[in-house]
């Protein structure tokens, strides 16, 4: 089973940037947030990148959006370049199948969100050198660890499930796309809700908001993302069957 699966991994990890058909929109979708989360957020916060939750910022992000790029091609890349019969007719077992594409996401955001997050340290470091080295709190260093980690299998568990039935790769990063960030733009309608109903209720939500310890907040996060995951993972199991993968 784990020879399986690391057999799966080599393949997937010889494509890794390979998907999408193109190495410049790749290296794009990975340099960006590289930028923007590992040097100019960091350069911008100073102290307060390493002293406060910013860097959370990071955890969530880099792996919602590497792995939201590059978990539609796990099955519905396989159907668009006509190699998926050939992969379900091996001797590999559905699991190492399954587990061996998901590793490979998984670890590519979470290697990279690892990465940002010492990229940070050593601009914040380099911009704001005061005499003393700056690092994260444990609790804070603890916390991006997990939430990325967290993060990168929670948006490998849904990718997947969409890609086993999706005819195309791009139709599966839409949809994915779609269910990730459609929350948050329902968030951001109900602040702006809430922005023309009055400074009183501002003032009110950030009482509440000011009361709230992020670290808790943080903690409730990775559980229920744990829980929803475990829950991904599990009906995707369930739900890979080689005679139903190939569409007509």
């Amino acid at each position: 089973m784990i020879a399986d699966i690391l057999t799966v991994m080599w393949k997937e990890r010889k494509l890794l940037f390979k998907q999408g058909g193109s190495r410049f929109k790749t290296a794009f979708v990975l340099v960006v947030p590289l930028i923007m989360v590992g040097v100019f957020l960091p350069w911008q916060e100073g102290a307060g990148w390493v002293e406060g939750y910013w860097s959370i910022i990071g955890s969530v992000l880099i792996p919602l959006l590497l792995v939201g790029m590059v978990i539609p091609e796990s099955f519905a890349g396989e159907r668009e370049r006509h190699t998926l019969v050939t992969l379900l007719a091996s001797r590999l077992s559905d699991q190492a199948i399954l587990f061996g594409k998901v590793a490979v996401a998984v670890g590519y955001g979470w290697v990279v969100a690892l990465f940002t997050l010492v990229l940070g340290l050593v601009t914040v470091n380099i911009a704001h050198w005061d005499g003393q080295l700056m690092f994260f709190t444990p609790g804070i260093a603890l916390s991006n660890v997990a939430l990325s980690l967290v993060m990168a299998g929670f948006m490998a568990g849904l990718g997947v499930l969409i890609s086993l039935r999706s005819a195309t790769v791009q139709g599966a990063t839409q949809f994915l796309m779609g269910a990730t960030f459609l929350p948050l733009i329902v968030l951001q309608v109900i602040a702006l809700v809430l922005l023309q109903m009055g400074p009183g209720v501002m003032d009110n939500i950030s009482e509440l908001f000011a009361s709230v310890n992020p670290a808790h907040v943080i903690l409730i996060a990775i559980a229920v993302l744990v829980v929803v995951t475990i829950g991904l993972f599990w009906t995707a199991k369930v739900k890979f069957q080689r005679e139903r993968l190939t569409l007509d």
